[in-house]
């Protein structure tokens, strides 16, 4: 980890280099540094984790550090980045004449950042004009403006939005999660610090890891998989499960936090090479809106995922490979069973060890709602592209069987 004095920046990636990611300093030290030094913006608005706020000093370091360029603040949003209060951030910026926004969070408040620069760069006001952010098939898409109001992140998960133009939004008529897509990179920085992450309860930053993980697995089990996907996704593994382990073991290890954010880094580099992701992702969605945190999604269906594709001989030459390298862990190998050394056991395994829930009835999910659950899961861009394609109703109900109870 880079020692506390000594701020490290650079580019996401060669091919994408926004955002940048920096660390190395405490989360004030290194933000007042970019909005003075990076960005030069002199009005600021903070959306600051609920929780974090309630815990933490963190709104009173945040105002420490940039005084009275501070000109509005938000305390929390609801998971899974509702319209309604996407809006309600819209119209308190609208008249600040902010020039960034600074969140502190988990993932939802990162997604809703996104959706709310964008907003106001278009001049949404109500529910209808943001579904017309949300269809790319929608009359003028494509003549949208990009973003100008610049955004710096601290994340509080490994949920790794922070790292993408891609934003989820929960439609509160529909209680569907849909897909925002800016047509580009919102100049943005990103701000890790393992020191605030570590306020983060360890259930909902452990479930966050996995939702990185989600990303590697599905990248290397991907049809359209290729070396540069592969490698970066193996990386971002190599960082994972060890940092999740130890982190489990302690949660106030910072070298594990550390890691785990970097491997979440690479998770979501993967999106750079195999952009479309599987059916774990695509059920995900629509899991999230009815009560399910984030992370636990992944922690529950990519087992059972990779298991349905692998019954279907979709995938198996990369679930073999990927599988053979998670068994070179030791610590993995140990956790995984007789001669269970298929990727869904060893995956199982592992979130067993991490005291995560596996199957739906654990989390408050009954089979009444399996249905509704089926049916928009299929409106999900990722369905189709699960390594066997996820077309119809009884596809989607037969992986959620897999983890019933």
């Amino acid at each position: 980890m880079a020692s506390g004095n000594q701020l490290i920046t650079k580019p996401f990636s060669e091919e994408q280099p926004a955002p940048l990611i920096s660390y190395g300093l405490p989360y004030p030290e290194a933000c007042q540094y970019h909005v003075e030094s990076t960005l030069k913006c002199k009005r600021i608005f903070l959306l600051l984790s609920a929780s974090l706020t309630k815990n933490s000093d963190v709104r009173e370091r945040m105002k420490q550090a940039l005084g009275d360029k501070v000109v509005g603040m938000r305390i929390g949003m609801k998971p899974h980045t509702f319209w309604s209060e996407v809006l309600e951030v819209v119209d308190d910026i609208r008249f600040l004449e902010v020039d960034c926004v600074i969140s502190i969070g988990a993932g939802s408040l990162t997604d809703a950042v996104k959706v709310i620069v964008w907003a106001l760069a278009n001049g949404v006001r109500h529910e209808d004009d943001l579904a017309k952010l949300a269809d790319r098939r929608s009359p003028g898409f494509d003549g949208l403006k990009s973003p100008t109001i610049k955004t710096i992140a601290v994340p509080t998960s490994l949920s790794g939005g922070e790292y993408t133009s891609f934003a989820g939004a929960t439609n509160n008529k529909t209680g569907q999660k849909v897909l925002f897509t800016p047509p580009v990179q919102n100049p943005g920085i990103v701000v890790l610090d393992p020191e605030v992450a570590a306020t983060t309860p360890s259930r909902l930053f452990l479930g966050s890891g996995v939702r990185a993980m989600d990303h590697c697995v599905e990248t290397v089990c991907s049809l359209q998989s290729n070396e540069k996907g592969d490698k970066t996704a193996i990386q971002g593994l190599e960082l994972l499960v060890p940092a999740l382990l130890a982190y489990h073991k302690d949660p106030t290890n910072l070298v594990a936090i550390h890691n785990a954010q970097l491997g979440a880094v690479e998770a979501v580099k993967t999106t750079v090479y195999v952009p479309e992701k599987g059916g774990s992702h695509a059920i995900g969605h629509m899991l999230g809106p009815i009560g399910v945190a984030h992370g636990e999604t992944s922690c529950i269906l990519l087992p059972a995922v990779c298991r349905y594709n692998a019954l279907k001989g979709a995938n198996a030459q990369q679930q073999q490979k990927l599988a053979a390298i998670l068994l070179q862990d030791p610590a993995l190998e140990s956790l995984v069973s007789g001669g269970q050394k298929d990727l869904a056991s060893i995956l199982e395994a592992l979130v067993a060890a991490l005291n995560l829930p596996r199957t739906l009835k654990q989390v408050g999910i009954s089979r009444d709602l399996f249905d509704t659950l089926a049916v928009n899961t299929l409106t999900d861009i990722w369905a189709k592209t699960n390594a066997v394609p996820l077309v119809q109703k009884e596809q989607v109900l037969d992986i959620l069987e897999m983890v019933a109870e």
